[in-house]
């Protein structure tokens, strides 16, 4: 697993310690098995962003400081230029860009996602609502049962409450998304 990931786990383990809350406790919180969770925590498995979310609402933190350790500071508005957002690789092919880290209680996120793998998509679901806009590239994405391949331009707004996931069907896609947990 990659450093920034192990930072992020060490992160977790920590403000979980430090708020005396269960291993059992934030794995029931986010619907994993405490095991499951730990291996978050150590760095032993990837961590998806709606654990990483639900991780953060449960702690009552806002989710950069469990990717960067650092709260967000503005709250009329924030800049961020291009190659400056926080980079996360989640794994070997699929990293994102936040855009809006450094906003106070923000009520979405928006990032840009670079996929260099074109495998079948890791399914996830977190609440809220999800919105992606291609930039780059063609993706395909897999919602339940359903699949939608998206061209430069195209987008697709959905309950991401279904598990889903993208690929890409190009060497490099990248696309827009923007989550509201």
């Amino acid at each position: 697993m990659n450093e920034q990931i192990a930072q992020i786990g060490a992160r977790m383990r920590e403000l979980r310690e430090i708020l005396a809350i269960s291993p059992g406790d934030a794995a029931a919180n986010v619907g994993v098995g405490v095991e499951e969770y730990l291996n978050y925590e150590s760095a032993r498995a990837d961590i998806p962003i709606g654990v990483l979310y639900g991780v953060a609402a449960h702690f009552g933190v806002d989710p950069t400081v469990l990717m960067t350790g650092d709260g967000p500071r503005m709250d009329e508005y924030a800049v961020v230029r291009d190659g400056h957002g926080i980079k996360v690789e989640r794994y070997p092919g699929y990293s994102f860009s936040a855009l809006a880290f450094n906003f106070k209680n923000r009520q979405m996120d928006p990032m840009i996602v670079t996929l260099n793998r074109t495998e079948e998509a890791e399914l996830v679901s977190h609440s809220g609502q999800e919105f992606n806009f291609v930039l780059e590239g063609i993706i395909k994405v897999v919602l339940g049962a359903k699949e939608f391949t998206l061209d430069v331009g195209d987008c697709i707004y959905f309950n991401p409450a279904a598990p889903h996931g993208q690929r890409a069907l190009t060497p490099t896609a990248k696309f827009l998304t923007v989550i509201n947990e």
